[in-house]
This record gives structure tokens, C-alpha cells and sequence, in this order.
């Protein structure tokens, strides 16, 4: 049974959930889930998990994201990206470079952030892009978020709807729950001017990044992914156990805790037998560790002797 994480270069146009149906069919499974939504007019890296590593992406939906992004000041979309319609234009001549990056300085950091009210968030049970598209006036409370580095590495003056907007390029990395949508809307905001993103490609989900990126044309041709093992151990803490603990874990025992004994449940660090096989997700507990997961091992393959068949005892292969 093929088990590991797959990571997928998404297109444009498709769904999270468009992906995974189509990696159920390449890997065989129904077990296939992701770690992280993108918006369907995004691009980029898409953690896939296969099977016994679906049991991973938990701990990788929470890790810091990075964007390459680009918001176009001087027009307010009512989704605050490019596929939704414009509501509002203004000329954006007199906004200066000066003004742009003191605006994208005021956004880094610790900021308190309203999603986009097309968002996939649910408000009472159902999600709240559809409560908008029905006709609702949707508003979502304001959720802390931290924007680690909002960097502008290109600005350009066009013609858009018969006025002078500004086109910015910009990358973003940011923790777990950043709309970048909603910081092209604030950027413009700010500005008196409104700004919605026109494109957007994440670089990477955690430790994961474009460099490892596959399309889903080269993943049909060749359904590359990463081993259960090695996406731990680039994802978390490692420890490596003895033969005997090795033992302890796989039936669930706790064994004694670790040096720094500064693991938790919602950060475990990842336990390896001496073979280098994963045994379990451990969480620390005063002098215990505890499992938090534990990884059964794949069962043996059938061997069968030369000559033998499938009969039953006592019916002689008839």
C-alpha cells in the first residue's frame, strides 16, 4: 500500500479538491487528503497526503506558508481577488513608492486580519462563500495573524478602466490562516485608493517547496512521493530510539521522556526505530513520553513456495 506525501504543483483553475480526486485516481486510494486550501485562481505548492501519511498533514496545516503574489492598487473586487467583480475604481497618481511600503510595513507582524467574506470559513454550519453567492451580507470576525516578511521586489503604473492603477509584486511568508487576498484589499484600503490580488503561486507549506513541486501531468507519468519517513523528519523534531523502545511504542507504551523533554501533542517530535523506520509521534509528559500516533508497520508480503498453490488444506490442488 502506497503511503507518503505528494507534493503537487497546482494549476489554475482547479480546486483543492479537484486535486485530490485526481490523486485518488493516480494512487489508487481513497485515502487522500490536503494539507491547506488554495483558492482556485492560485497556483503552487499543494501538500497531498497518501494513505497512512494523510495522518501527517494535521501537524502540516499549522506551519508558516510563503507567496509570490501580485496586487493591483486603484480597484476593489468584491471576492478581493481577480475573479470577482470590480466595485469600485480610483486613480491611483498620486499614491507614492513611499506611501506603498510604509502601507506594507503597517501589515507585517503580528496583525489582527479579516478574512475575505468569500472565504471557505463557516458561519453556522456553512461556508461562507455560499451564504455571499445566495445574497447575504456576510461579515467574519477579525482572527490574529502574523506576517512574518511582506516583501516588494517590483511596482509598475498601468491603465486600468480608464485610470492610473499600480500593479505591486510581492512575496509573502506568513503563518497558517493568512488570506493574502485580504492583504491586497487592506494595502489598498490603507491607501484610500482599494486593491484586490491579481495573481498568486505559494513557494512553499512548511518544509516543503516548489523545488519538490510536480504537476499532475508529470505526476501521471510518474507518481513521485515522498516517504512517510523523510516527510517527518523534514517536518518535525527527530527522535531516534533503541531496539527496546522501538518495541515499547509500537504496542502504545510510553517510554521515558526526552533530553529537552519539550515536546507536545500539537508539536510532537517524530520517533524512529534504528532501521530508520517511523514508529510513532511522541509527545513529551514530565518524565514520559507518550504516543500520540502510532505508525504500524506495513504488513509482509505473501511468499509463496515454487510450486505451491492457493488449495485449501486436505484438497491436494484440485
Amino acid at each position: 500500500m502506497l503511503s507518503g506525501l505528494v507534493i503537487v504543483d497546482k494549476p489554475q483553475g482547479w480546486t483543492s479538491h479537484d486535486v485530490v480526486g485526481r490523486m485518488r485516481r493516480l494512487a489508487g486510494t481513497r485515502k487522500v487528503g490536503h494539507a491547506g486550501t488554495l483558492d482556485p485562481m492560485a497556483t503552487g505548492v499543494l501538500v497531498v497526503g497518501v494513505n497512512k501519511a494523510t495522518r501527517l498533514l494535521t501537524y502540516i496545516v499549522g506551519t508558516s506558508k510563503s507567496y509570490d503574489a501580485t496586487i493591483r492598487l486603484g480597484a476593489t473586487s468584491i471576492t478581493d481577488d481577480a475573479e470577482g467583480e470590480i466595485t469600485h475604481t480610483a486613480t491611483t497618481a498620486a499614491v507614492t513608492e513611499e506611501a506603498v511600503r510604509a502601507g506594507v510595513a503597517l501589515l507585517t507582524g503580528p496583525i489582527s486580519q479579516v478574512p475575505s467574506s468569500v472565504s471557505a470559513i463557516k458561519v453556522n454550519g456553512e461556508r461562507a462563500y455560499a451564504r455571499v453567492r445566495a445574497g447575504e451580507d456576510v461579515q467574519l470576525a477579525a482572527r490574529p495573524v502574523t506576517i512574518h516578511s511582506f516583501d516588494i521586489h517590483g511596482m509598475r503604473r498601468i491603465e486600468g478602466a480608464g485610470v492610473e492603477q499600480l500593479e505591486v509584486d510581492v512575496t509573502v511568508v506568513c503563518s497558517s490562516g493568512t488570506y493574502i487576498r485580504a492583504l491586497a484589499r487592506d494595502l489598498g484600503t490603507g491607501l484610500g485608493v482599494g486593491g484586490h490580488l491579481t495573481a498568486l503561486r505559494r513557494t512553499s507549506v512548511g518544509p516543503y517547496t516548489l523545488a519538490q513541486a510536480r504537476t499532475l501531468e508529470a505526476l501521471a507519468e510518474n507518481l513521485e512521493m515522498l516517504d512517510i519517513a523523510d516527510a517527518a523528519r523534514a517536518l518535525m523534531p527527530v527522535r531516534e530510539l533503541t531496539a527496546a523502545e522501538a518495541v515499547e511504542l509500537s504496542f502504545g507504551r510510553r517510554i521515558a521522556s526526552s533530553a529537552d523533554g519539550g515536546h507536545t501533542a500539537d508539536k510532537p517530535a517524530a520517533a524512529f526505530a534504528p532501521d530508520g523506520t517511523l514508529v510513532a509521534l511522541l509527545a513529551d509528559a514530565g518524565k514520559y513520553a507518550k504516543p500520540v500516533l502510532v505508525f504500524p508497520p506495513d504488513p509482509a508480503p505473501k511468499v509463496t513456495s515454487p510450486g505451491a498453490t492457493d488449495a485449501a488444506p486436505g484438497e491436494g490442488g484440485r
